[in-house]
């Protein structure tokens, strides 16, 4: 198995919505904030090479929305999704799945892309199966107002009408799920409904792609819950739960929307469950 990060794109937050009720007199010590009180964030995708298959885990905001929507987020960097999976000697046309951890916009934008005359939307990765799991998908085609926004009509409906989607069985026997790829899924609730975390084994490690529930290394603090979360009180359960389990057998933490960290390992303190050693891709 081989295992590349992929940098899809960089934009800004508010600082407060991504740290719920922490004060930003604490957050901003590890992500500080600009004069706008916004941090720094990435989308930062895993592409996992492993038999015959090529996987791609989640694909960033993608570029098909307006100037003005992109003015929201605040772009910065040259990162690019098909760049960054070209960068290290890969087609689109050659990934034969896409994971989708979850269906909000900064996650699956990537996903569907403009056809060739702007008419339409198409799928970016034409020979690829897409997953999700029936619960999620069903619970973002109907959205709540709460995350309404965060679930647009053109980032899901071309994936069914394509019919290239696919779904991953959730059942519910316990936390982490089997899939055919190789690895496994921790399923979590609190950011939103059945949210997919896979777990890897690679080069002797554990990695857990930690996608909305550790979005930083800023929030590995179990109260550091973000704003956008539609059940804090689960996500901080799942959260305690999974840092333990993830502390006690060394597991490294992938992170999708750190700008700086990669991953990190993890340690026991007087204060909980904390960072240990900033690590990345290419000290593995």
């Amino acid at each position: 198995m081989n295992i590349y990060p992929i940098e899809s794109g960089n934009f800004k937050l508010d600082g407060g919505a991504m740290f719920g009720v922490v004060p930003k007199t604490i957050w901003q010590r590890t992500n500080p904030a600009d004069a706008d009180n916004r941090i720094d964030v990435a989308a930062r995708c895993l592409l996992i090479e492993h038999q015959n298959r090529l996987i791609l885990i989640d694909t960033g905001m993608g570029d098909k929305q307006s100037d003005t929507f992109f003015g929201y987020y605040h772009l910065w960097g040259n990162h690019s999704l098909l760049g960054s999976i070209r960068a290290h000697g890969f087609s689109e046309d050659e990934i034969t799945d896409v994971i989708l951890t979850h269906l909000h916009f900064d996650h699956c934008g990537g996903a569907i892309k403009w056809n060739k005359d702007r008419t339409g939307y198409e799928p970016t990765f034409k020979n690829a199966r897409y997953w999700s799991n029936e619960k999620h998908w069903n619970w973002a085609i109907h959205p709540n107002d709460r995350e309404k926004a965060s679930f647009l009509s053109e980032n899901l409906i071309p994936i069914q009408e394509s019919e290239q989607l696919n779904f991953l069985k959730i059942d519910q026997e316990g936390l982490i799920q089997s899939t055919p790829f190789g690895f496994e899924v921790l399923v979590v609730d609190g950011h939103t409904e059945k949210q997919l975390l896979p777990l890897i084994d690679y080069k002797g490690h554990k990695l857990l792609y930690t996608a909305d529930l550790i979005p930083t290394l800023g929030h590995i603090p179990v109260p550091y819950i973000m704003g956008y979360d539609t059940r804090p009180l689960l996500s901080l359960t799942e959260k305690k739960n999974i840092l333990a389990l993830a502390q006690n057998e060394n597991w490294l933490l992938f992170f999708e929307h750190d700008a700086h960290h990669e991953l990190c390992s993890l340690k026991e303190t007087a204060k909980g469950v904390r960072s240990d050693k900033i690590i990345t891709f290419n000290s593995l």
